[in-house]
């Protein structure tokens, strides 16, 4: 039996958006960070879920009819039981949670457990449709009016119910979750006296990176929906309005609108370089290919911080490595002024940008970004010069090397382990037999390995894109020919290589 606080928690009941994670809102944001429980809905974003705190639980409601799935009642007893017990509580629902999202029934039963709650507003799809299709939902010739239909009625109400009057309807008339019964609700709006010539709109996946607009008319609906093959979640825009869209909106309209890239890599990596290809519309799927953790022991570089003073320089090869050693750094009770004395390198804009985190500015970033190009700008200071190298568990010793033979006292430590995922994904191994992966970025040499052991040859199946020479090197070793190697060598250099190469390719 859960043990009952004297004062029970509050509950957020958070609109999510339409799916697009910047739709989401700054109150939902922070909603999010603070809450002890998140339960969300499968059409929600798993992006937006990001935003939660470390020590949150989430709990992914699932898709329903996908095996056993909870009824809307267990739901909020779930809720309740959780609020009681004293804990922050994040509702989170596709959309806004007020609109065909049975949340009146929630406050209902909030308010009659004598819980606390909040109603967090969201963007709903009937209306970003306006935004994402470009389909103006109200327009001063055509509509004065919108109306927000369900196309699924409870099962106690008549179906022709839900259409009475709507032929009438002085404006535009958007349908969710009306997929299925699709047959029903366009006949009995046409017998209501409604033109079967209406000019329709079907949006699936609104403001996804998978959004598709497909055309018709009222009479048509039911059988475009098969021709097709239009599966829920879809929005169905009804009236003249439709007509004044474009045949691509500018959401769909983006460079890499419609591809499928894999981003594999390190947690750090893999998100930065999914929010610059989903910038240009691609559909991201993240798999992590590096697991990023503390070394083994810290005696090493505990040694080294203590006597910092000692070196003339402290050289980053990784953001990874900026956040260890400086999180390691305050863990000891110290701070950026420790490191007043000493000239600090990194080996590219990414990595100075991760120092620029902390207030702390880089007097050296090679031209290129690899080790052998650090190398070469830090070799006027090497002779006689003191370095500490910060460097994950695993890598190459180029750097070190070098600096040693140009008269560089060099101590190299570990400040994280790097290790390769030793097992695949099941999706993306499907994904990839299936031919529906289009590119997969590879940020590393290491990633390229870790990639060649999880899935082998059907890495073949997609486009490669390298972040660098030595990346394209390794990948060449293992047996594949990247199409594009990234100009500049950085996570924002292989998005910008992905896209003119889809540019060019028309």
């Amino acid at each position: 039996m859960t043990d009952l606080n004297d004062s029970p928690g509050t509950v957020y009941l958070v609109g999510a958006g339409p799916g697009d994670p910047g739709a989401i809102t700054l109150r939902a944001v922070e909603c999010l960070q603070t809450a002890d429980l998140i339960l969300w809905d499968y059409l929600v974003n798993p992006v937006v879920v990001e935003h939660a705190g470390s020590s949150a639980e989430l709990i992914h409601l699932g898709k329903p009819g996908s095996g056993r799935s909870l009824t809307p009642g267990e739901i909020t007893d779930m809720v309740i039981e959780a609020a009681k017990a004293g804990r922050s509580v994040v509702r989170l629902k596709s959309g806004d949670a007020s609109i065909f999202g049975r949340g009146a029934d929630e406050m209902d039963a909030l308010r009659e457990a004598g819980i606390p709650f909040e109603v967090v507003p969201g963007i709903t799809a009937g209306l970003a449709v306006a935004a994402y299709s470009e389909i103006p939902v109200t327009h001063y010739a055509e509509a004065s009016a919108v109306a927000l239909v369900t196309g699924r009625e409870r099962d106690e109400k008549s179906a022709l119910q839900l259409e009475r009057g709507l032929a009438d309807f002085p404006g535009t008339l958007v349908f969710y979750m009306g997929v299925r019964r699709a047959p029903e609700w366009s006949r009995a709006l046409i017998a209501q006296g409604k033109a079967p010539n209406t000019p329709v709109a079907i949006v699936q996946w609104c403001s996804r990176a998978e959004q598709q607009t497909v055309r018709c008319t009222l009479e048509t609906v039911s059988a475009t929906i098969d021709d097709h093959e239009i599966r829920p979640p879809a929005l169905f825009v009804v009236g003249r309005v439709v007509d004044h869209a474009p045949d691509a909106s500018w959401f769909e309209s983006r460079p890499l609108f419609g591809t499928t890239i894999l981003v594999p890599g390190t947690p750090l990596t893999s998100v930065k370089l999914r929010d610059h290809l989903s910038a240009q519309g691609a559909n991201v799927v993240l798999s992590p290919a590096i697991r990023i953790d503390a070394p083994e022991e810290w005696s090493a570089l505990d040694d080294s911080l203590d006597r910092i003073q000692d070196f003339d320089w402290l050289v980053f090869s990784s953001a990874n490595g900026v956040d260890f050693l400086l999180q390691r750094l305050h863990e000891r009770g110290g701070d950026a002024r420790r490191l007043g004395g000493i000239k600090l390198a990194a080996i590219g804009p990414g990595t100075a940008e991760r120092l620029s985190g902390y207030h702390l500015n880089t007097d050296l970033v090679p031209d290129t970004y690899t080790a052998e190009g650090l190398a070469e700008a830090l070799a006027p200071f090497a002779a006689g010069g003191r370095f500490l190298l910060a460097r994950a568990s695993q890598g190459r010793d180029i750097l070190a090397q070098r600096l040693h033979g140009a008269g560089a006292e060099v101590t190299q430590v570990v400040v994280y382990a790097s290790a390769g995922v030793t097992e695949a994904d099941s999706r993306i191994t499907d994904a990839l037999g299936r031919s529906e992966i289009d590119w997969v970025s590879v940020a590393s040499s290491e990633t390229a390995r870790s990639l060649h052991r999880l899935y082998g040859q059907a890495l073949g199946n997609a486009r490669l894109a390298s972040i660098s020479p030595v990346t394209t090197a390794a990948l060449r070793e293992l047996g594949y020919e990247p199409v594009v190697e990234a100009t500049a060598h950085t996570i924002k250099g292989i998005a910008d290589a992905i896209v003119s190469h889809r540019e060019s390719d028309g």
